[in-house]
């Protein structure tokens, strides 16, 4: 998991929900939606993987 990996996932998912949007193709929307949460979710859990580490460097 990577924060870069997340944020493109989101990208990706904001584009599909907007062509969604755009041909009224509530399916894709939903997918949209779906793809942005799963990238928001990697993204904090490579955030929180890095605090870890970060974390227990210092002990």
């Amino acid at each position: 998991m990577s924060k870069a990996k997340g944020k493109a996932k989101q990208m990706k998912g904001k584009l599909k929900e907007t062509a969604g949007d755009a041909m009224d193709d509530k399916r894709m929307q939903a997918e949209g939606s779906a793809e942005q949460m799963a990238g928001k979710a990697e993204e904090m859990a490579s955030e929180a993987a890095g605090r870890t580490k970060k974390g227990m460097r210092r002990s």
